[in-house]
């Protein structure tokens, strides 16, 4: 049962890890549009604006929400667009078999930090690649990713 001593490991999974993970992914994104010669900008969280470094911004209601915006790519094809709406599942990925690894090597300990962040990963990568329409320009990275290749369709996603 949930009581008053699971406070604190919800607001270490809710204000830190959870924001993370969602860095991580937009991160993802970001990396994968700069990568094949595009421009990307970081959001993370909502609301009014505290700091700005360089195309980062970080809102005070950081973690409720991130997302990237990416512009044209210098090399621009399904692939790379698709390479892009998948880069933030990629990255959720290799931060996930990361941390495995990392525990197996024993080169960090076992511990609820770890499990949560992994748990949290997992968790957005699955929902991430679900092919889901949030909106009429607002789609989830399976869906992104599955119209520019079946069609060649570049898409606005929400992160």
């Amino acid at each position: 049962m949930f009581g008053f001593n699971d406070m604190v490991k919800f607001f270490m999974s809710f204000l830190i890890i959870l924001p993370m993970v969602s860095v991580i992914h937009v991160a993802g994104h970001s990396f994968m549009a700069l990568l094949f010669g595009g421009k990307a900008s970081l959001d993370i969280g909502m609301g009014k604006r505290l700091i700005k470094l360089g195309p980062i911004q970080v809102r005070r209601i950081y973690f409720i929400d991130s997302f990237c915006q990416f512009g044209a790519l210098r090399i621009d094809n399904r692939l790379t667009n698709a390479l892009v709406y998948a880069g933030g599942c990629l990255f959720n990925l290799a931060s996930i078999f990361s941390i495995n690894l990392l525990i197996i090597q024993d080169v960090l300990e076992p511990n609820l930090f770890f499990y949560q962040f992994v748990y949290f990963s997992t968790y957005y990568v699955f929902f991430a690649l679900l092919p889901v329409q949030y909106a009429e320009n607002k789609l989830s990275d399976g869906l992104a990713v599955y119209k520019v290749l079946r069609f060649g369709e570049r898409c606005e996603i929400n992160n």
